[in-house]
């Protein structure tokens, strides 16, 4: 059960996590039926069988495929990998469907955006199409990731996949996905549509991850120099920042080393670097993209457990 985790019912924590899966829910539906379902995108997941299923039946609707196939792969997956979906994941899967299909209903899947005064046509530039697909897919299921719930679908079969041949989850993800694009391949006989359909996952996947971790341009630095009490200085006093001593030794002469580990933002890092050069030229730096920073001085990790 270690996967489950739960909400005193009605309680702020509890209607902010249903709200997230509903927002979420919602716009992970728009994306399909506004960019990806009409230009017959194959984007992985059950969604993606789903568009391939009602390309060759066209009587049966993509959402409700979804919701069909969900069903049996949440009943396999907590046989198999244990209850650790939960009610969350199972209404994020249900509003998904119903969402998808009543878009369709009203709006209808020839021209996917209705406006007042015509519509909106992106038959001719499949590849906005793709960019937006991801935007919105990718914008809801980071939605309701954050709620804690998570996406079921192939996923599920990843990480039963997993379990039995212990591959790596990530890989298994990607397999798994770009078997169901190649099969939209062999359906459509579109050399385009695997190549879109990338694009789309690509553009998911990168979307999730600023939903989930937020976009930080804070950069970590590592700082080898013999000057390191000077520097150690300009960045507590000048900068005002925080930072670790790491003790090392040279591999080539074994000579020991003071390392600096510390965080900065962009404008504090051309300082730092400016000054590092004045002193010791010869300092030796490495300067890393910090996706995400929780602590002291940024944001608290109750403030990310929280939220």
């Amino acid at each position: 059960m270690a996967f489950v985790t739960k909400e005193k019912l009605f309680s702020k924590q509890w209607f902010f996590a249903y709200s997230l899966i509903v927002l979420g829910s919602f716009i992970l539906a728009a994306g399909f039926v506004f960019f990806i379902n009409p230009y017959n995108i194959v984007p992985g997941g059950v969604y993606g069988v789903g568009i391939v299923v009602h390309h060759l039946i066209p009587k049966i609707p993509v959402g409700l495929f979804g919701l069909a196939m969900n069903i049996p792969l949440t009943i396999i997956g907590i046989k198999v990998l244990g209850p650790r979906f939960g009610v969350k994941t199972v209404v994020g899967m249900i509003l998904a469907s119903v969402f998808m299909d009543m878009l369709t209903f009203f709006i209808g899947d020839e021209n996917p955006i209705t406006m007042l005064h015509g519509s909106i046509n992106l038959s001719n530039d499949v590849l906005l199409a793709s960019v937006f697909g991801g935007v919105l897919i990718g914008f809801g299921l980071g939605l309701i990731f954050k709620a804690k719930a998570t996406s079921g679908g192939s996923d599920i079969i990843a990480m039963v996949i997993a379990k039995y041949t212990r591959l790596p989850l990530g890989q298994l993800m990607i397999y798994v996905d770009s078997t169901i694009v190649l099969i939209g391949l062999i359906v459509f006989r579109d050399w385009k549509i695997p190549l879109y359909s990338w694009i789309v996952i690509f553009i998911t996947g990168k979307v999730i991850d600023i939903v989930l971790q937020g976009v930080s341009y804070d950069k970590t630095l590592f700082i080898i120099s013999d000057k390191h009490e000077e520097i150690k200085e300009k960045i507590l006093v000048d900068i005002n920042r925080g930072g670790t001593f790491i003790n090392g030794n040279g591999m080539y002469n074994n000579a020991e080393k003071k390392i600096i580990f510390t965080v900065v933002n962009r404008r504090e890092l051309a300082i730092l670097q400016e000054y590092i050069h004045q002193i010791d030229p010869n300092a030796f730096l490495t300067v890393i993209d910090a996706n995400e920073i929780l602590g002291k001085g940024f944001r608290s990790l109750q403030d990310k457990i929280d939220s």
